[in-house]
């Protein structure tokens, strides 16, 4: 009797070492593969680095596939991947934000010279309500003007948020430099201090813009906004940017209107494309991602809105990106 319940502890210990050590191996897997798969920049961003793997989907509470978000200089967080509105109007505009935020975008990128602030206000209102999305997860982005906006900012800002009527700007930008754009970035700093604004940034500057800019404010820019597709890189500025700690987002990620046919028939994109079984609008906003560049990209078409986003299931080689870097051009196709 003695032997057999020495033989059921010795039993019942081997099972506790084995269950132990099983958990030790799994948990010090887990954390090993965590650390070897991403790496923080001082920009914010989380970039994969083991090309192997896949970047990990995200959903929210109804299930709906989500981008990736990035940590900001300023502490708050944006989702890697958006729409733009650019040529939106009407409900046509309103319908796309309202079909983008159902296909899982949570980042929206409006401006006071599109004329379509209300509808994309409220395309955010209805998600809300529609129970789509939480008004905190979606991030909306706007613009003031250089000229008589920049003269008068205390006017235009306060307009902006009350077209969107959503509580609050997510991320108002300058639009461009220009006269008084010192003076209505410090308006706008004070709208942040206010709560009306949460964060600020600034489009269509580039090194010599920054290096005059930057020491004369005192809320650093959380982004950037330029123009970078495959045939205009510039990776100067983008690397530039990146150095201070300042997200890059990308207009005309896809190349400027009346100049997409050649680029969108690539055939290095396309044997790229063949290869992974996507779209070559998929690898072309696959690439900005790896590249740590927001990509934007506009479009009032339900099915090229659900594949725009559907990228996060695969990813470039080494020698695919670098096959992509060499298309640079240097050509620009605005003249901002």
């Amino acid at each position: 009797m003695q032997k057999k319940e020495i033989s059921y502890e010795r039993n019942g210990v081997l099972k506790c070492l084995r269950l132990f050590i099983t958990i030790t191996l799994m948990a010090t897997t887990l954390l090993t593969h965590a650390q070897c798969m991403r790496v923080h920049y001082n920009d914010g961003w989380t970039e994969q680095i083991d090309v192997t793997t896949v970047d990990s989907i995200t959903f929210d509470e109804n299930g709906q596939h989500l981008a990736p978000t990035i940590m900001l200089n300023n502490g708050l967080r944006m989702p890697a991947f958006g729409i733009g509105t650019y040529s939106l109007h009407g409900e046509t505009c309103f319908n796309s934000v309202y079909t983008a935020l159902k296909n899982g975008y949570r980042l929206i990128d409006t401006a006071y010279m599109y004329g379509n602030e209300e509808e994309v206000g409220r395309a955010v209102r209805q998600a809300v309500s529609d129970g789509i999305c939480k008004r905190e997860d979606v991030t909306v982005i706007t613009k003031i003007y250089p000229g008589t906006q920049f003269a008068n900012p205390e006017q235009a800002i306060q307009e902006r948020i009350d077209r969107l009527n959503i509580g609050y700007v997510d991320i108002m930008l300058l639009h461009h430099p220009g006269d008084n754009d010192v003076k209505a970035y410090r308006a706008m700093e004070k709208q942040v201090e206010a709560g009306g604004i949460h964060s600020l940034g600034i489009s269509c500057f580039y090194i010599d813009e920054l290096k005059r800019f930057l020491p004369q404010v005192s809320i650093k820019p959380v982004l950037v906004q330029n123009e970078i597709h495959p045939y205009y890189q510039d990776t100067e500025v983008v690397d530039y940017i990146h150095s201070q700690g300042i997200v890059v987002q990308a207009w005309y990620p896809l190349g400027g209107r009346g100049y997409q046919t050649e680029l969108l028939s690539d055939p290095v994109l396309k044997r790229i494309a063949e290869a992974h079984g996507k779209s070559l609008v998929q690898v072309i906003l696959r690439w900005h991602y790896q590249r740590r560049v927001v990509a934007i990209p506009g479009s009032s078409n339900p099915a090229h809105i659900a594949e725009n986003i559907d990228i996060f299931d695969f990813q470039l080689t080494d020698e695919e990106m670098a096959d992509i870097v060499a298309l640079n051009r240097n050509e620009k196709h605005d003249w901002y």
